[in-house]
């Protein structure tokens, strides 16, 4: 696919596009002079820098300042790529610095409009060390609870893709940019292509949405709102989540046996995560993926805004089994959501993980050890409402321990039913005295201690 022409606008005219009539105020480091020719005396470096300065209007390859997307206002850099193919060199670095420390001092959002070739080459070694300098700025800001937004356009490779833009809280790219770390001059000659685009990194978890030009300014608005204010100080508590409501299901009152229980969270008619998200939030925003070259289509993931404006992240369970990228990807975004301090909401629905060969492979239970971790290290407060199936402890690494909750369309056990009676050596025919004694259906689950409340 042929990269959109607006992925190849320029700095400024990215900044624009995001901005609009609200225009940007241009900030710049303190100035800084090079020895002739660059730190490697590169004949000829100095010649081509004035030419790039003679066709682009620029001194460098990164512009940055402040302006207000949507309703936010944010630090925004932004990549001349026609300045020497957007490579990033010491004055580079000077600049990508000073952004994150602007974003920082003014507890700001940091959105980055990236178009880069990778590190300067006439500045050799030199050049290539200010990828260290943009990933300590990045962690700082990190640290302080600020987020980072990323809208990677044609191209992003190189040093610059693997710091400035894969290594954004939210990753968008602009539909079929090339994204990739190796770049079209140094990639092996059978590559495919598609795996080196926008696309590709998309269906490989590597990116949270391809967003045309024109939808850009509302998108990253949105995300901009969805994932907090930024006002909040670092490792304050925000306010629990809020349960969810439940939806509208063909049964009515509670089972009366553990069989029963089972029957109604296996039903094909009773609500899914879709129905509970949908009725939740007034915005969702989705992240995408698990950043390790994967993605769980049963696993939905990201952050959203309640009808008051409040943000909540989400990881829901759809009732399949959930995989190790659905797990990589749950912990990833109930991180982030403690880092900016917004609450989490769990919606559980699962037989349990899954236990394929290719599921191992990919290390379930690494991903699962990671979920569990990453909910028990959560300093904001993690709301769960079970809606289905609690299989174990592939829905249990979703569980909020002390703030979870039940649907009367639920159940909660440590195995099938059907699973106990084969590992007792049971008959089918007592599989439903086994889901008795599991004492898994809702009721049970409140008086066990399991579930705080059944929400009806």
């Amino acid at each position: 696919m042929s990269a959109d022409p607006s992925s190849r606008m320029t700095a400024r005219e990215a900044i624009a596009l995001l901005t609009g009539a609200a225009g940007f105020t241009e900030h710049r480091p303190p100035p800084r002079t090079l020895p002739p020719d660059g730190p490697l005396g590169w004949a000829g470096y100095d010649a081509a820098r004035e030419r790039a300065a003679e066709r682009t209007g620029e001194d460098e390859s990164v512009v940055y300042g402040t302006g207000v997307v949507g309703d936010r206002d944010c630090t925004l850099l932004s990549f001349e790529f026609g300045f020497l193919g957007g490579s990033l060199g010491l004055l580079t670095g000077d600049r990508l610095e000073a952004a994150y420390e602007l974003a920082l001092s003014r507890r700001l959002p940091l959105l980055a409009l990236v178009a880069t070739g990778g590190s300067r080459m006439q500045e050799g070694m030199v050049a290539l060390t200010q990828l260290q300098r943009v990933a300590a700025a990045s962690t700082r800001l990190r640290a302080a609870g600020l987020p980072q937004i990323a809208v990677v356009r044609d191209p992003t490779t190189g040093g610059g893709w693997a710091t400035v833009g894969a290594g954004a809280d939210v990753v968008l790219a602009l539909p079929g940019a090339q994204v990739g770390f190796a770049g079209s001059r140094v990639r092996p000659p059978d590559a495919d292509p598609y795996a080196y685009g926008a696309e590709g990194q998309f269906a490989a978890g590597q990116v949270d949405a391809v967003v045309p030009a024109g939808e850009l300014r509302g998108t990253v608005g949105l995300w901009l709102r969805a994932l907090g204010t930024g006002s909040r100080a670092p490792h304050d508590v925000p306010p629990a989540a809020p349960l969810p409501r439940a939806r509208p299901s063909s049964a009515s009152g509670l089972p009366t046996s553990g069989r029963e229980a089972v029957e109604r969270a296996r039903s094909p008619q009773r609500p899914r995560a879709e129905a509970y998200l949908a009725d939740y939030f007034t915005v969702r925003r989705p992240l995408h993926g698990d950043r390790s070259g994967s993605t769980d289509p049963g696993l939905l993931t990201g952050f959203g805004l309640r009808a008051d404006g409040q943000p909540v992240a989400y990881v829901a369970q759809c009732g399949t089994p959930t995989r190790p990228a659905g797990y990589r990807a749950a912990a990833r975004t109930i991180r982030l959501a403690d880092r900016l301090g917004v609450p989490v909401l769990t919606l559980v629905d699962t037989p349990g993980a899954a236990n394929d060969a290719e599921a191992e492979r990919a290390g379930a239970g690494a991903a699962i050890a990671d979920t569990f971790a990453a909910i028990a290290a959560a300093r904001v407060p993690v709301t769960t409402l079970v809606i289905g199936e609690g299989g174990s402890g592939g829905a249990l690494a979703l569980a909020a321990p002390g703030n979870t909750h039940v649907t009367a369309d639920s159940y909660f056990s440590v195995i099938a039913p059907e699973l106990a009676a084969a590992i007792l050596k049971r008959p089918p025919a007592e599989t439903g005295a086994t889901a008795d004694q599991l004492r898994l259906r809702p009721q049970d689950l409140v008086e066990l201690g399991i579930a705080r409340s059944i929400v009806t």
